[in-house]
């Protein structure tokens, strides 16, 4: 999976079979580098970090699909969990355009991995251009005011 941002801690990568395609919004994954099942066993440093990850990977989807032509409404944060049982957040981004996830309305999913991969397995995944983008739309965003001491 292209890896897009990575920290001693976490890795944001961006999924090699997206569960959102990149013209209906795109979609990120934050891995933490530590196997926990749920964010109730995060550290407190662990917890503010993920926290502070999942901000600016969300600003950064929006700025930068937004300068690609994708009008990003709103970006959906998700703990999913039960294809894979282990802590991992997905940002969903939610196209004003989107024709298959249609934006106002929630996501649907086929209800087994397996499932998923017959119907929608063929999904446009995001380009090297957009994931060299986002590095450094995180980049900008980590030196900002807003998130340099958060």
């Amino acid at each position: 999976m292209p890896l897009v941002f990575e920290t001693p801690n976490f890795l944001i990568i961006a999924p090699e079979q997206p569960h959102v395609s990149r013209r209906d919004g795109g979609h990120l994954i934050i891995n933490p580098k530590v196997t926990v099942e749920d964010r109730t066993q995060l550290s407190q440093e662990l917890a503010i970090e993920f926290m502070k990850l999942s901000m600016i990977a969300g600003r950064a989807m929006k700025n930068v699909l937004t300068r690609q032509g994708i009008d990003i409404g709103r970006i959906n944060y998700q703990d999913n969990g039960n294809w894979r049982h282990e802590l991992h957040l997905h940002l969903y981004g939610r196209a004003r355009g989107a024709e298959i996830q249609a934006y106002g309305q929630p996501l649907a999913f086929p209800p087994t991995a397996q499932a998923f991969k017959e119907k929608m397995g063929n999904l446009e995944r995001l380009r090297a251009d957009d994931i060299a983008e986002l590095k450094a739309e995180i980049q900008r965003l980590l030196a900002s005011d807003t998130y340099r001491n958060f």
